[in-house]
C-alpha cells in the first residue's frame, strides 16, 4: 500500500523538535517516538503528544493540515467517552517568529496534536497478556466494561447490516490486493476473498436483523489489546477510531471480535472464550439481538483481515527491517487466522450438571474453549441468567425474590430458550446447571434432539463435606449457593443418573482432566 506523493505534507521539522524536550516545556529528559501507520506518539514525563500522519490510505485522508485538525479533535471527543482522563484535549503548533516551534501560542498553526496523559505502559493489555498477568477476573472485568459502554453508546440505524458490512469486506479486499505479491500470497488473498463473499451473501438477513434491533452502535472501533490499560485496578479502553464512521459505526459484537480475535492470534482462546461469554451473560445479546453467534465468525475473520493488511502496509513503510519482518510475519499469520474463523466447524450441546460446590462451572468453563467455533462454546449458566433477568450486576446477591417460584420459571425458560437459539445458529453450547432431577436432564437431551446435535451429559460429584468446603471458598463467584444450600441439595432425589459420572473430589485439574477425557478433547 503506497501513500498518495502529492498528497504528502513534510512533517519531519515538526516531529524532529517532538523528540525535543524543549517541545514537552522541560530542559531535559528522554523523548520516545512510537511510530504507528497513521500517527506518531512522542512521549515525555506524564504527557504524550500524537500527531497524525499526513497520508492517504484507502480507509482515510490525514493529507491536509485541516484534516488532521478534525481528526484530532474528533478522536479527543470520541474518546472521552471510556478515558476521560487521558485525553486532555488539542494543542497547536506554531512557527514562532523566532523561527522556533511552540505549543498553543498566537500564530499560524502548522500542524495539530493530541494533548494525552501518559499511564504506565506495562498497564497495557498486549503486555498484561504476555507476561501472564490476565485471567478470568479481568476477563470479567474487561467485559464488563466493554458491554457498559455498549449499552450507552447511540444506536447507529441508518449504518452496519448487511450493507455496511459489505463495504467493510469490500475495503479489506481492495487493502489486500494492494499487498499481495512478494507482501501476501495471491492465492490466499483470493480464497479469503471468496470466502468471506459467500459468508456474506448468506449472513445478510441477520446483519440487517441485528441493525434493526439496535445491535448497530457508535463503537469503539479498534479494541484490540493495545488500545486497552489497566489503570487503577480498572480496564480502560482508548484509542478509539475517529476517522471513519464506516469503522466506528458498527455491530457491538464487531467491535468486541477485534478483542477475542486479538486473543486468539496470541494463543489465548481461552482467555478469549471467558470475555466471550461474560459479555454475552451480561448483555443477552444472544437472545435480544438475533443472528449473533451466527455472524461472529464473519466478524472475527474481518477483524484478522484488517490486520493482515494494516501489519502488511505498515511493513512496507517502517524504516527499522527487524520491525518491518516482525509485522510481515505478522500480517501472513493474521491472513491465516482469518481463512481459519470461516472454516467450517462441528457444533454439539455439552450439560453439565452436578450439586453446588461440585466443580461444574468450573468444568463448564475450562471446556469450552475446546468446543466449536471459535472462541468456543457458548456456556449458559442457570445462574447468570437468573441475575440478568434481575437486572443486576453479576456478582450482585439476591434475595428470596430471586428466588422465588415465578422467578425460577423465568430463569429456566430463559435458559432452555437461550440453549435453543444458539444451536439454531451452528453454535456449540455448553449448558451449566444443577439439573437434580431426570426430568430436567430428560429436557436438555430432548434439545439437542430436536436441533440434530450430538449431546453428551457430564455429572460432576463429590462427597457433602467437599461441597460446603468450596462453597465456603468462594471468590468471585457469582452463585448465591450457601452451606445450607448445599447440605438442602443433598437430601434431593437424583432419579436415574445416566451421563457420565466425574469424581469432583480431587484437585481442579484432575477433575478438569476427567472432563475431557469423557467429551474427547485434549490439553
Amino acid at each position: 500500500m503506497t501513500v498518495s506523493p502529492s498528497r504528502q505534507t513534510d512533517q519531519s521539522a515538526v516531529a524532529a523538535w517532538l523528540e525535543t524536550p524543549a517541545a514537552f516545556g522541560a530542559a531535559s529528559g528522554k523523548v520516545r517516538r512510537i511510530e504507528t501507520h497513521i500517527s506518531n506518539i512522542f512521549l515525555h514525563g506524564e504527557r504524550a503528544l500524537k500527531m497524525k500522519r499526513a497520508v492517504t490510505f484507502p480507509y482515510l485522508d490525514f493529507a491536509s493540515l485541516k484534516q488532521r485538525e478534525t481528526a484530532c479533535r474528533a478522536e479527543v471527543r470520541i474518546n472521552r467517552r471510556t478515558a476521560p482522563d487521558i485525553y486532555k484535549g488539542v494543542v497547536a503548533v506554531v512557527l514562532g517568529e523566532d523561527g522556533v516551534f511552540h505549543l498553543d501560542e498566537d500564530g499560524e498553526p502548522v500542524e495539530w496534536l493530541v494533548d494525552m496523559t501518559r499511564f504506565d505502559e506495562a498497564g497495557l493489555f498486549d503486555r498484561l497478556v504476555q507476561d501472564g498477568q490476565l485471567h478470568r477476573i479481568q476477563m470479567d472485568d474487561l467485559a464488563d466494561q466493554i458491554a457498559a459502554f455498549h449499552a450507552g453508546a447511540n444506536v447507529c440505524p441508518t449504518s452496519g447490516g448487511a450493507d455496511g458490512t459489505a463495504e467493510i469486506v469490500t475495503n479489506n479486499a481492495a487493502c489486500l490486493k494492494s499487498v499481495t505479491g512478494d507482501i501476501l500470497a495471491s492465492d490466499k488473498v483470493d480464497a479469503l476473498i471468496e470466502a468471506a463473499d459467500k459468508m456474506l451473501n448468506v449472513l445478510r438477513g441477520p446483519l440487517n436483523a441485528r441493525q434493526a434491533a439496535g445491535a448497530v452502535r457508535h463503537c469503539h472501533g479498534d479494541l484490540h489489546l493495545r488500545n486497552i490499560c489497566m489503570i487503577d485496578d480498572h480496564p480502560v479502553l482508548f484509542d478509539g477510531i475517529e476517522f471513519s464512521s464506516m469503522f466506528s459505526e458498527i455491530d457491538v459484537l464487531y467491535d468486541l471480535a477485534f478483542l477475542l480475535m486479538d486473543l486468539i492470534f496470541r494463543g489465548h482462546r481461552r482467555l478469549a472464550c471467558m470475555a466471550f461469554n461474560r459479555y454475552l451473560d451480561v448483555t443477552g445479546d444472544v437472545v435480544s439481538n438475533p443472528g449473533g453467534l451466527a455472524v461472529l465468525p464473519l466478524f472475527l475473520s474481518m477483524r484478522a483481515t484488517v490486520r493482515a493488511h494494516v501489519d502488511a502496509a505498515q511493513s512496507v513503510s517502517l524504516g527499522d527491517a527487524g520491525l518491518r519482518d516482525e509485522r510481515l510475519a505478522d500480517a501472513r499469520r493474521y491472513l491465516d487466522l482469518a481463512g481459519e474463523f470461516l472454516s467450517p466447524q462441528h457444533s454439539r450441546l455439552i450439560a453439565v450438571g452436578g450439586l453446588s460446590g461440585s466443580g461444574k462451572s468450573r468444568m463448564a468453563r475450562e471446556v469450552a474453549p475446546y468446543c466449536g467455533l471459535a472462541p468456543g462454546a457458548r456456556v449458559v449458566r442457570t445462574d447468570a441468567v437468573r441475575k440478568r433477568i434481575a437486572g443486576v450486576a453479576q456478582e450482585s446477591r439476591l434475595g428470596d425474590d430471586g428466588y422465588s417460584a415465578e422467578m425460577h420459571q423465568q430463569t429456566y425458560d430463559a435458559f432452555y430458550a437461550e440453549i435453543e437459539i444458539a444451536l439454531e445458529q451452528g453454535h456449540s453450547v455448553i449448558a451449566d446447571a444443577v439439573f437434580p432431577g431426570s426430568g430436567q436432564r430428560a429436557q436438555i437431551e430432548a434439545i439437542a434432539e430436536r436441533a440434530g446435535m450430538p449431546f453428551q451429559g457430564l455429572w460432576i460429584e463429590a462427597p457433602v463435606q467437599v461441597l460446603e468446603n468450596r462453597v465456603r471458598d468462594r471468590r468471585r463467584d457469582i452463585s448465591d449457593a450457601t452451606i445450607e444450600i448445599v447440605r438442602q441439595q443433598s437430601d434431593y432425589d437424583l432419579g436415574d443418573i445416566t451421563w457420565a459420572r466425574i469424581d469432583g473430589s480431587g484437585t481442579r485439574d484432575e477433575t478438569l482432566n476427567l472432563g475431557k477425557r469423557e467429551i474427547g478433547i485434549g490439553d
